[in-house]
């Protein structure tokens, strides 16, 4: 499993929400060849045991809520 922005070159914006609630989106999530899922932090957070075992790649971005509001997406 591979962490961070090794697989894509995109940045999560606002427009990418979470998959279990509809929040911004600050986690992808790689599984099988061609799905993704999307999650806010506390999700990810919440289901990070099981994602650890079913992910090929899982993009953390969840640092960006720390940085001041007008560097945000």
């Amino acid at each position: 499993m591979t962490n961070q922005s090794e697989a894509q070159d995109t940045t999560l914006t606002a427009l990418d929400r979470c998959d279990a609630c509809g929040a911004q989106a600050y986690v992808r999530v790689q599984v099988g060849d061609s799905g993704q899922l999307l999650f806010c932090a506390h999700h990810a957070r919440k289901h990070a045991p099981v994602l650890k075992q079913v992910a090929q790649i899982i993009e953390d971005e969840s640092d960006r809520l720390s940085q001041p509001v007008g560097n945000r997406d």
